[in-house]
């Protein structure tokens, strides 16, 4: 799957997750639309997601968790280190870099980060090779930092 542009506001779930390098939002056959996403399918996981439906996150002025005075909370610890674990990315420091550079630039990022260097492919974060090609990656953000537990 080939992607020139950048990502957009709504790829970006609250809890720093870029919807847009999910399987479920890559896929051909029942695509899900992604967490923000105001129109279009979602698989049941992001429809009941008790982060996207918490009450606190409501209050937010940005409607990512960052913005929450219990940031990070223990349900972003959880899923956070899932994703250490299990992708190699992570989820709060994906938030602290929208923090620090703002959406837009961060969105930049995103579609450089998430490009194939071998072939240009968008990549997918739950497999650690191209889909296109079969290079295997790491997340070069996730590489560089240190990890947040």
């Amino acid at each position: 799957m080939e992607r020139g542009d950048l990502f957009q506001r709504f790829h970006i779930a609250p809890c720093g997750i870029n919807c847009g390098t999910c399987k479920a939002y890559q896929r051909v056959r029942n695509k899900c639309s992604g967490c923000m996403s105001a129109q279009g399918p979602k698989v049941n996981h992001c429809k009941t997601c008790s982060i996207k439906n918490c009450e606190l996150l409501a209050k937010t002025v940005s409607n990512f968790c960052s913005g929450c005075q219990e940031f990070p909370c223990l349900k972003i610890r959880k899923i956070d280190k899932r994703y250490q674990a299990r992708y190699e990315t992570s989820l709060i420091l994906n938030l602290r870099t929208i923090n620090k550079i703002g959406i837009e630039s961060y969105l930049t990022e995103e579609s450089a980060r998430w490009k194939c260097s071998n072939c240009g492919s968008l990549l997918c974060v739950h497999s650690n090779s191209c889909s296109e090609c079969g290079k295997r990656y790491t997340d070069p953000l996730f590489q560089k930092n240190i990890l947040i537990t």
